[in-house]
């Protein structure tokens, strides 16, 4: 089956494809993967931009999980976001995950950028992960920043209606980037360590969120694989318009990366 994926203008059939992802890893380094919320989806996470379930195409974000959101009303903010956080607990890694994570433990990857809170990598085994937008791990008070885990927050949200600080009675955040917030030390880290990067392969990123989204500028090549478009896709030497778990199962295979 033929499939809209085009590398160096020709058309090219999906196992080609999947032969020269596999041959663009195993030239020399360093190699880097940057993963979205569509990595996560098979984990049973939404995305936040596939049209009609998309988060934001139900709400807009600037209104419900921006900084200011949160310190004009925490009630809305936490009706909101809270229950979606919630539904992390227990998720399990998917093959996009596991592959990554193989990819690393055998030198194909350096590490993994991600734009996710959900942890998923670091719980897949992928041992160096910059989390760009922060993680659900953690929490802290926004008025004596007190730190805390983040079950604290989802307890005290089901306790008191807004889960606010023992110390101070603050409100309570967790450990995430929100809109209008300041990028993460992890971003800072993932730009330096993008010195010298040969390959970046971006997984499951509509890349259209920035500055996480300019990170593509900092590699020689970028892979792009993704359900959808994304900006970079015409300056990308190799485009997949698949599902990242088929993608990376398949890539596994064809480079025959040992399972342990």
């Amino acid at each position: 089956m033929k499939m809209d994926i085009r590398y160096g203008g020709l058309a090219m059939e999906y196992q080609e494809k999947i032969r020269m992802l596999a041959a663009l890893l195993k030239s020399p380094g360093p190699n880097f993967a940057l993963t979205g919320a569509g990595v996560s989806t098979e984990s049973g996470i939404p995305d936040f931009r596939s049209p009609g379930t998309g988060l934001w195409t139900k709400y807009d974000p600037m209104q419900v999980a921006s900084l200011s959101s949160l310190r004009r009303d925490p009630a809305a903010f936490y009706a909101v976001n809270l229950p979606r956080w919630q539904t992390f607990e227990g998720v399990q890694p998917n093959d996009a995950h596991l592959s990554l994570a193989r990819l690393e433990k055998h030198g194909y990857l350096v590490g993994v950028i991600t734009q996710n809170i959900d942890s998923l990598h670091r719980i897949a085994g992928s041992r160096r992960v910059w989390e760009v937008h922060g993680h659900l791990r953690t929490c802290h008070c926004m008025d004596c920043e007190r730190s805390y885990p983040f079950r604290e927050l989802t307890e005290r949200a089901a306790a008191r209606g807004l889960p606010r600080c023992a110390a101070c009675n603050g409100v309570l955040r967790p450990d995430v980037v929100l809109f209008e917030d300041q990028m993460s030390d992890d971003f800072y880290k993932a730009t330096r360590a993008l010195t010298g990067c040969q390959l970046l392969l971006v997984a499951g990123s509509s890349l259209q969120v920035y500055p996480a989204a300019g990170l593509p500028q900092y590699a020689r090549r970028v892979v792009i694989i993704n359900r959808e478009e994304t900006p970079w896709d015409e300056q990308a030497v190799l485009v997949i318009h698949a599902s990242t778990g088929r993608v990376f199962r398949d890539l596994l295979a064809e480079m025959n990366v040992p399972e342990n």
